[in-house]
């Protein structure tokens, strides 16, 4: 993990020096993705230049709140809390007014990534800075996330790094110096756009989606020789299906460090 690590903080910092960005700027959700995000961050430039906006929502738990605000201090990052309730009430409200019937619960959960997109782009054009992409190779692959939303930024840190592997760099990390909560660890993962959403709702488990998509991606393994290896013929197609179907994001997302 400490080679990942090192891996990681090297890209992170020849992307910034390059680019000519001394800050950078992130969405901190009280999950484990824009958690490990921030930390490595502050490790590369140092926590005052590091801005994390907790951008919360009706949706967004306490658990959630009391994990960012731990992460900024034991990180001592640049940190803000919004309340972005009123602005996505609105824009429900406008385009359910224009659309001339309800708006649907998928349209709802992308309306609040991309408001929170909006913000941190706002942002870096105020302030300047970097603003990062948290997502993880895991949802990458198979599209769980959306365009203009939580893929927006110039940069993903951990974009070629597994779910199951964020785990255990986490864990890791926490070993060198305490700089996460052990709740963002443990915690089932969430999106929280809305009520008693789970990662798992929309995905199998990570510890099987992972090697999974290792074999059909990594591998270049067909449905069949996957599916010989161990792996439930209706899953491994399920998996195949979401890589396909979600190419075109993969297309238009930020760029992803090397590993």
């Amino acid at each position: 993990m400490q080679n990942l690590w090192n891996t990681l903080k090297q890209g992170l910092k020849s992307y910034c020096d390059q680019n000519g960005f001394k800050k950078v700027i992130l969405g901190l959700s009280g999950g484990l993705d824009s958690a490990v995000c921030a930390v490595l961050a502050a490790d590369v430039l140092g926590g005052k230049n590091v801005t994390a906006v907790m951008m919360k929502t009706r949706f967004t738990s306490d658990l959630s709140l009391k994990i960012a605000h731990g992460i900024a201090i034991l990180n001592k990052l640049d940190y803000h809390e919004i309340d972005i309730d009123p602005f996505f009430e609105k824009e429900v409200e406008l385009l359910k007014d224009a659309f001339k019937e309800d708006v649907k619960g998928i349209t709802q959960e992308n309306l609040q990534a991309r408001i929170r997109g909006q913000i941190l782009m706002a942002w870096s054009n105020q302030f300047g800075g970097l603003v990062l992409a948290c997502g993880n190779k895991s949802e990458a692959l198979t599209g769980y996330c959306t365009l203009y939303g939580d893929t927006c930024g110039g940069l993903a840190p951990i974009g070629n790094v597994y779910k199951t592997t964020i785990f255990e760099l986490a864990k890791w990390r926490n070993t060198v110096s305490k700089v996460l909560p052990q709740d963002v660890i443990t915690r089932a993962p969430s999106a929280e756009l809305a009520e008693g959403q789970k990662d798992e709702n929309s995905l199998p488990p990570y510890a099987v989606l992972d090697p999974i998509l290792k074999e059909l991606f990594d591998n270049k393994q067909s449905v069949e020789q996957t599916v010989s290896k161990g792996y439930d013929k209706a899953t491994v197609e399920r998996v195949r299906n979401l890589i396909t179907r979600s190419a075109f994001k993969r297309k238009q997302m930020a760029e992803m460090i090397e590993v």
